[in-house]
């Protein structure tokens, strides 16, 4: 049982299994505190209101980036701690005994696959929704082992669920253990929300994805779809909930005035502080719920940061900013090798609306090492991304690996009869390019996935079709994603590479022993007379 509980009673082998169980994913400690601190003494057991209590999520006025925001929103989350306690922790009639809160906590945060996490978090967001007397046609199985779920969503539901998500990994990231109540930023979405739209529910050609009401679109999302969707393009969703919990947990066992690891957000949360950047909170976030790596820590630590504008130790290169050009490129990501994350801004040249207004997209890149000036591809892994304005990832094929190209004018300007583009590129073949961005930084050239075997198959943009796109480049981002010890390995680098121009720059005429000698002297005797026969010394 518990810390707390009497060793009168035996063990059941249900008790022993669900705590070896516990045991091996290394919860059972974080259980066994939390149980003995919101357990009653007398009666060994949790009230519901104790547990409900610790569970409970409340922002009462939201932030949002997006000018779409249902209304219900924050009605919903009053709902989230209950939703979680009804729906997996049984109670008797003293409470919640320590078998049924150990059994409940690994029936939403134990060991599972990926379809039956997103099938426990859908039953937590239906709950929530019919407790706030909303209408879902979301329904399950009660008696199926494998909680299976018929109905559909609709793009407002989405949108409710993906918020859900993020304002527990805000919770958890953002506030301390000794704050009840804090302010919630909520990140623009509508590209993801399109995504799952696209994939799941049948819509034409004429399908307007930039001038789209999310919450009043009227079509449905099968939800054997969006399960499929969501396995492939955000399959780490479900962890919110698990971390969520335990970090719940977590404070429940620690001292009101004690301090967690987190610390709270105090700096810009106004609607349009991320908003001049290409990788706003949204897309930070849709990128990290991509499957695990080594960098989505580093891209959740960029979503949750008190001022992602202020970030300058992860952005290292903006055109705007540093201006546009290879070369001013190279100097500022030379020397860094770590994973980096290039984002671009552009807009196809008959990209254009009645009212003369460009549809511009977003689409990157992720390479897990440093650029290098090479006239071939290189690297060992990467993703391309469809970023805005829908989202979608593009793994690699495993067929081929030009996942990078970067290459820059031959030093020694040699001649060469077939020269190598100069640019910078990511699949396909040279020449032949799924990405390429012209040495000016001035227009990018994406090409149909069929030249590209390096990563998978799908459109970069939308309405691409089998010809060549070239647009204008609006704006080139690079995100640094190798932590504090890539920046720091940067930052030497560039203080020797200054260190050694510096001193070629510098010419000590000590060294010359007389004006005769000097370099002077011997090019002004050039320029007079180049033809004059002078004195050899053997």
């Amino acid at each position: 049982m518990g810390a707390s509980s009497s060793t009168e009673q035996p063990v059941s082998a249900e008790q022993r299994e669900l705590e070896n169980i516990a045991a091996s994913t290394g919860a059972l400690p974080l259980l066994q505190k939390s149980f003995s601190n919101l357990s009653d003494p007398q009666t060994n057991a949790i009230s519901i209101q104790a547990l409900q209590q610790c569970f409970h999520l409340c922002y009462e006025d939201p932030v949002c980036e997006s000018q779409q925001k249902p209304e219900s929103f924050p009605r919903l989350l009053d709902h989230l701690g209950s939703s979680i306690v009804d729906l997996f922790f049984l109670s008797e009639k003293g409470g919640i005994n320590w078998l049924g809160f150990l059994g409940g906590y690994m029936k939403c945060c134990g060991r599972m696959s990926t379809s039956m996490s997103l099938n426990i978090l859908l039953r937590i967001f239906a709950m929530a929704v019919k407790k706030l007397g909303l209408s879902s046609n979301l329904e399950f199985e009660p008696d199926a082992a494998d909680c299976k779920i018929n109905g559909s969503l609709v793009p407002s539901d989405l949108l409710l669920l993906l918020w859900m998500c993020w304002a527990m990994l805000w919770n958890v990231r953002t506030l301390k253990s000794s704050e009840r109540k804090g302010n919630l930023l909520l990140p623009a979405i509508n590209h993801l929300v399109l995504s799952a739209v696209v994939a799941c529910a049948e819509v034409d050609s004429s399908f307007d994805l930039w001038n789209c009401d999310i919450v009043g679109l009227d079509v449905q999302l099968p939800v054997g779809k969006f399960l499929n969707w969501a396995i492939t393009t955000a399959p780490t969703l479900s962890d919110c909930l698990t971390q969520y919990v335990n970090r719940r947990l977590q404070i429940s066992v620690l001292a009101e005035d004690e301090a967690g690891s987190s610390e709270s957000i105090s700096g810009d949360m106004s609607p349009n502080a991320s908003q001049a950047l290409l990788l706003t909170r949204g897309r930070a976030w849709a990128i990290s719920l991509a499957p695990r790596s080594t960098i989505t820590e580093e891209i959740l630590k960029l979503c949750f940061s008190a001022d992602i504008v202020g970030t300058d130790e992860n952005l290292l290169y903006r055109s705007s900013t540093h201006g546009k050009g290879l070369n001013r490129f190279w100097s500022n990501v030379e020397g860094y090798h770590g994973p980096l994350l290039v984002l671009i801004s552009a807009n196809s040249e008959d990209a254009y609306q009645d009212n003369n207004k460009a549809r511009k997209w977003i689409i990157g890149a992720l390479t897990q090492q440093g650029f290098e000036n090479k006239d071939t591809f290189y690297g060992s892994s990467g993703n391309l991304y469809a970023i805005s304005p829908i989202f979608h990832v593009f793994s690699p094929s495993g067929k081929e690996k030009n996942y990078v190209y970067s290459h820059l004018y031959p030093t020694g300007r040699v001649y060469e009869s077939h020269p190598k583009p100069v640019g910078i590129a990511f699949g396909g073949t040279t020449t032949n390019e799924r990405i390429f961005i012209d040495e000016d930084f001035a227009k990018l050239t994406v090409r149909h996935h069929a030249m590209d075997k390096t990563y998978q198959p799908g459109s970069l943009i939308p309405n691409q079709g089998f010809l060549p796109v070239e647009a204008s480049i609006a704006e080139v981002e690079v995100w640094g994603l190798g932590g504090k010890t890539a920046k720091e390995v940067q930052d030497s680098y560039k203080k020797r590479e200054e260190l050694f121009t510096e001193q070629r720059r510098k010419v000590d005429l000590k060294t010359f022993a007389t004006w005769d000698d000097s370099p002077e002297k011997m090019m002004i005797d050039m320029m007079g007379d180049p033809n004059r026969v002078q004195r050899e010394d053997r």
